[in-house]
Formats: structure tokens, sequence, C-alpha cells
């Protein structure tokens, strides 16, 4: 049971909607904290990769009991148990006020397993306050871009105070142990998942639309896509582009002078821009797209917008830099983000051959079920016990 400030937590709807036998097993299950990142939004229609990763692994049946902990919301997801955090009153910088917070949220009564998503510097933090709990933590980002973990030393301290640490991909994992010694725990990679589920069932016949989904920025290749589609749709009649998104997730974001300056280009080759929409409405015009770019110039740690494609029926064109590769190969044409020209080229061959645009949607689709949210949690659970089972011989060591 979960209590804060003397009052018990409101039931979530999947809380209410368990039962006999599984309300007691869920009842009996270990607590575990999943903390969300100090600015990171968990509410309908303002969710990214995190929040996303976060909600469908907490309301999936598990073999724990998942509380998020995060930044106060508006109107937070309520099928799932959430917790506000109050900032603490001490004179500091945001982040250190947000860990004060979690703290407080945490320190009576103990969940039996802290997991921090996506921050190594707050992991960290909170395992030098609560020693007697394994707090692990779980990177969707590159950790060599992260605060406290910038150098080699700061990676081998952090490997070497938490219980464990996971990453997205093989990738990420390598970063995390780039220059390092090798640890006690080593790093586990853990593939995001995704709730099957929700993606919507794909019309009989797709339209013919090539669509970019994501945030519009350079790192995307947001503009290889809008150049290629300038030198392909001329040859591609019948077809359209489409770029939705927008520089963050949420309704309000900003316009920024790159997406001002990529807006007469994109008009020019009569591709719409909506700007931002729920992922709701992302993922179904995922579904109803012939094909979908995932252009990717920086390296992704994993690539969650190709795999939300693939599930979709998509034919997908993706970089293979960073985690995509590791999960998209043999399922999507690769391409260069730094090619419009060979991208072009690539985007006449698939949109007219419908044979070929068929042969990827089914790999896609053959790919995605092995990464569906149900096996995810049970790869996510299988590993919350190894941890706990470690625990206290296998405790972080003293820095």
């Amino acid at each position: 049971m979960w209590w804060r400030h003397g009052q018990r937590a409101t039931p979530s709807r999947y809380d209410r909607r368990l039962t006999g036998a599984a309300a007691m097993q869920r009842a009996a299950a270990p607590v575990v904290a999943m903390v969300l990142p100090p600015r990171e939004d968990f509410a309908p229609g303002r969710t990214g990769a995190i929040s996303l990763l976060v909600h469908a692994a907490a309301a999936a049946p598990s073999r724990f009991a998942p509380v998020v902990i995060g930044a106060a919301q508006a109107a937070p997801f309520d099928d799932v148990t959430f917790h506000p955090v109050r900032l603490s009153w001490l004179p500091l910088g945001h982040n250190r006020r947000y860990g004060g917070g979690v703290a407080a949220l945490l320190r009576a009564p103990r969940p039996a397993l802290i997991e921090v998503h996506n921050r190594l510097d707050l992991a960290v933090f909170l395992a030098l306050r609560f020693p007697s709990v394994p707090v692990w933590a779980f990177l969707n980002n590159d950790p060599q871009g992260m605060r406290g973990s910038l150098s080699p030393a700061g990676r081998a301290r952090a490997l070497a105070r938490l219980a464990r640490i996971g990453t997205s991909s093989a990738w990420l994992r390598g970063r995390l142990l780039e220059g390092v010694p090798p640890p006690a725990r080593p790093p586990v990679v853990l593939p995001n998942w995704l709730d099957l589920a929700q993606v919507p069932a794909s019309p009989a016949e797709r339209e013919r639309v090539i669509l970019f989904a994501g945030r519009i920025v350079a790192d995307k290749g947001a503009d290889t896509f809008v150049r290629a589609c300038a030198r392909a749709l001329p040859d591609l009649p019948g077809w359209r582009a489409e770029m939705i998104g927008g520089d963050r997730f949420r309704p309000d974001s900003p316009e920024t002078g790159f997406i001002r300056a990529l807006r007469p280009e994109a008009a020019a080759a009569g591709i719409a821009m909506p700007g931002y929409r729920p992922h709701a409405d992302v993922l179904a015009a995922m579904a109803r797209a012939a094909i979908v770019v995932v252009p990717s110039r920086w390296p992704e740690p994993f690539g969650l917008t190709a795999l939300e494609a693939m599930a979709a029926g998509a034919a997908l064109l993706v970089s293979p830099r960073g985690g995509l590769g590791e999960f998209t190969a043999g399922a999507a044409m690769t391409i260069d983000p730094d090619d419009a020209e060979a991208l072009a080229a690539a985007l006449r061959a698939v949109a007219g051959d419908p044979a070929r645009r068929a042969a990827l949607a089914g790999a896609g689709l053959a790919r995605a079920r092995d990464y569906d949210v149900g096996k995810g949690v049970a790869r996510l659970d299988a590993l919350r016990a190894d941890i706990l089972a470690a625990w206290p011989a296998g405790s972080a060591d003293p820095i």
C-alpha cells in the first residue's frame, strides 16, 4: 500500500478493475517507484518517448506494483498510480529541488525498488539518500551527454553506485562503457516496447502518403526529408507527403527558426505540415500511410518512431544510426540521412513497387511483435527481480 502525507493514494482505473485473486496478487506485489525526469510531461496529448514507455509499462500486467513519480501535471494519466513531486523549498536549481522532492516522497514508506528513467545524476542522488534500497537507472539517451556522466570517471562512479544500469540499445551500452574499466555489475540492454493493442488497424488499401513523424529538427533529418520529397514527388503521380510534429512533443511547441525556414520549401514541394498532433493521431496516420521515413542524422538511442511505423504496417525507410539499425535490420530499407538525392531515389523505388512495399510492411509487422509491451514488461520484470535477488549481496560499492 502506498501512502503519502497520511493519505492513501487514489486507486487507478487499472486497480479498480482488478478483482479477487488478481487484486490480492497486485496488493502483495513489491512496489517499484518509476521516477520520471524532472521536466517530463506525463499526460494524454503531451507525451514524449519516456512518458510513452513508462505509461505503457505501468499500465501493463506486472509482477510488481508500479507507482509513477514525476513533475506535477494538470491532468496526468489516470489509468496508473501517479504521484506528483512537490519541489523542495531549498534555494537550489530546479533539478536539485526536484531530487529533494522525489526523496521526500519516497521517504516513508520506501518502495522495494527505485527505478529512475533517463537521469543518471538523479539515480545516484537517490542511491546516496536511500542506501538500503536498490536504485537502478534505465537510459534512453546518450549518457555522455548527461550531467554527472560526461566523463568516464563519472560513468564509472554511477556504475559502481547503482544496483544496475539498463540501456535501450547496445549502442547506448557502448557509450556508457566507453573508457570505463569493466564494472562489477555490467549494464544490460533492455529494448523499448510498444503496446501493439493501441496501434489502429490499417485500411484495406493504404493511402499513397509518404510520412515523416517526429520532432522537426535538423537532428531528425527533417530538411533531408523535404528536399528528397521535392525531388521524388514530381515523378510519383497520385502520391503526397506529410510531416507531423513540431520542435517539442506538446501542443504549444514553438515555431523555431528551423521550422520557419523549412515551411516555404515544404509548401513549394506540396508537403503538408499540420504541426504537433497527439500520439494517437500519429499512430493513426502511420496506419494509413504507405511509407514512413525516419531519416535521423543523430545516433538514435533506440528509435521508437521507427518501431511504431513497423507496428502500423507501413513500409519503413530508416537511417541506421545509433540504435536504429539494431532492430530494423532486415525489416526496413536503409537510407543515408545526409543524401537527399539517394533518399529521393529510394522513395521512387518503393513507391513505384507495390510488391516491395508489401514485403517491407510484412517484415516490419513481424519484427514489431517482438517488442510488444507484454514481452517488454516481462523482460523488465525479470531484470527487476534479478536486482532484488542480488540485494544486499550485490549492493552498490562505496565511492
